[in-house]
């Protein structure tokens, strides 16, 4: 790994491992964001029924309930590197036929269904075994430029690059953006599976440990760790939120606001936009107040940009909040993945990782629902305001754990006691 010294702690330098995971990382969410942009209208011409249509974004996120503490208990026995670069392969080998069946006029909804589905399985592993992955190339002291840098590239890349390219691919046919899609996996899976780096020492498991028994380890790790434990209900409310102020989004801007897809395409671009900007502050902020602060002062100023989404009927509001919640939403998603891979032990990061997601990530769905009914009960601001209250109570439980001093790792488990700021 090619290192340098930054104030006597070494920093992780764009060649070597870091640069390689790093261009895997973009190119793969590259690739990612043409498959995602190229997939609803690619449905919307096999079927008319919105249940339908739902049921394949559903698709996509119900693996993480099914099989997310699986992945994470895989990524913690196997070699993390020779996970991804594999898992990838398989991604691209089955996003390329899904291409040709497409080119060939033999796509389905129900093969749309199956390729969601897979997809995400495949990736409960891939995104564990990253996270687990990232300790063995930089020192922990610097996870969280680390985790900016890897962030802000794949925001930049699947927020702002790749959406001009979708219709130009599509000019070409159908099958296209599936096609780099599947290019970008493989070269990504190169790109991994070229890094040379010592895998981490694990003790050895208990006779008899089961792939059940080490998944209930992560998750009582997450539940025991007060400060993880805190920051993944913030994490999950926030997430919910999330997932309202989303699904209806295109209507609060078309139909409230009356600014038409030209309103809503302008609100989308100041928020990934937001998420570059953060992206470069983030580690800034963590240093100055700490990383649970960074969290706090990230949740209080997204509540007040839903508020001022959900109460100004005006597109300059909703362009300032929508900024505000990119920036301040990646400065969370930075100090939150780094807290936990700090406060981890480096033999349960996978496991860890993988419950944390599963109990926040996947309820992002239960948000959409929700929102459709706030909603169509109480107006098209509802929902903004719906999850600005979620902010706020996520704020509210992020208050027991802002101490000035937490440790890396708790000091009574006999793994770390060294001293950070949260």
């Amino acid at each position: 790994m090619t290192t340098v010294e930054v104030a006597g702690v070494r920093a992780s330098a764009w060649r070597g491992g870091f640069g390689r995971l790093w261009t895997a990382a973009v190119v793969s969410r590259f690739g990612d964001a043409l498959r995602t942009a190229a997939l609803p209208l690619l449905a919307v011409r096999l079927t008319d029924d919105p249940f339908v249509i739902a049921v394949v974004t559903a698709c996509g996120y119900l693996p993480w309930l099914l099989f997310g503490l699986l992945g994470g208990a895989i990524a913690d026995r196997v070699d993390q590197r020779r996970a991804m670069w594999a898992v990838d392969t398989v991604r691209g080998a089955l996003v390329a036929c899904f291409a040709l069946a497409v080119a060939l006029g033999h796509a389905s909804i129900a093969l749309l269904i199956a390729l969601a589905f897979t997809l995400t399985t495949l990736q409960t592993l891939f995104d564990n075994a990253s996270t687990a992955l990232l300790p063995s190339l930089v020192d922990r002291a610097v996870l969280g430029s680390a985790n900016a840098r890897l962030m802000t590239g794949q925001q930049l890349a699947g927020g702002l690059l790749a959406g001009p390219f979708v219709p130009l691919l599509l000019t070409v046919g159908a099958a296209m953006p599936f096609m780099a899609d599947a290019a970008s996996y493989l070269l990504a899976a190169a790109l991994v599976a070229s890094l040379r780096i010592r895998a981490p020492e694990r003790d050895p498991r208990p006779a008899g440990s089961t792939l059940r028994a080490e998944m209930g380890e992560g998750l009582r790790a997450l539940w025991h760790d007060r400060v993880l434990r805190a920051t993944c209900v913030a994490t999950l409310l926030c997430n919910i939120g999330m997932g309202a102020l989303i699904a209806t989004l295109v209507l609060h801007v078309t139909r409230w606001l009356h600014t038409g897809n030209a309103g809503y395409a302008a609100a989308m671009t100041a928020y990934s936009a937001g998420s570059l900007c953060g992206g470069f502050v983030a580690q800034r902020v963590a240093r100055r107040i700490g990383r649970a602060r960074s969290l706090f002062l990230a949740g209080c100023v997204q509540t007040s940009s839903l508020v001022l989404i959900g109460t100004v009927r005006h597109l300059g509001a909703l362009l300032v909040g929508m900024v505000l919640l990119g920036a301040m939403g990646m400065v969370w998603n930075v100090n939150q993945v780094t807290l936990m891979q700090q406060r981890s032990p480096e033999s349960m990061v996978g496991r860890i990782s993988s419950a944390f997601r599963t109990a926040s990530t996947s309820r992002a769905p239960l948000g959409a629902l929700l929102g459709g009914a706030v909603a169509g009960a109480y107006g098209l601001n509802g929902p903004a305001l719906f999850a600005a209250v979620l902010f706020g109570l996520a704020v509210t439980s992020l208050i027991p754990v802002l101490k000035p001093d937490v440790s890396v790792v708790e000091p009574d488990d006999g793994v770390t006691t060294g001293h950070v700021k949260p």
